[in-house]
């Protein structure tokens, strides 16, 4: 598969239904609809990314002073490995930057290996571990907490 054309536009709530069902088809824990609406609602810049004009990921930023904070990047299943999660984490990146940030944090499951090998190519650094962070199966994860300087 190859990449097609990518938008990036913000978050609608025409969006939300869609991007809460991929969501729980991602993850185990996953975040509804109105996570994503009161993100919206919040203010944090809120992104869908399309390619080639069908839905393919989304995210959630959220700027505080001159911090920026992930909350929440994800590529639908179809579409991973072909570096969109990368073209999206380059785009928040970008976001930040326009609106003053130095830096950019996020939390990520150390069980979530292609999330680290890709933060970590991007330049991120773990710069500490949240202790039961995440629920898990089987009680609670940690989060790595990491760290790139724009």
């Amino acid at each position: 598969m190859s990449v097609l054309a990518l938008d990036f536009v913000p978050m609608e709530s025409a969006d939300l239904e869609w991007i809460a069902a991929q969501d729980r088809e991602l993850y185990p824990f996953p975040w509804s609809a109105q996570n994503f609406a009161d993100s919206i609602i919040a203010g944090y810049g809120c992104w869908t990314l399309f390619e080639g004009g069908e839905r393919a990921g989304y995210a959630v930023l959220m700027m505080v002073l001159d911090e920026a904070h992930i909350l929440n990047i994800s590529v639908c299943k179809a579409r991973q490995g072909l570096g969109l999660g990368r073209r999206l984490l380059d785009h928040l990146g970008a976001v930040a930057r326009a609106a003053g940030g130095r830096q950019i944090f996020l939390e990520v499951r150390p069980s979530n290996t292609p999330a680290l090998a890709m933060y970590e190519k991007a330049g991120f650094e773990t710069i500490g571990r949240r202790k039961g962070y995440y629920p898990a199966v089987n009680g609670r994860e940690d989060a790595l907490v990491m760290r790139l300087p724009l």
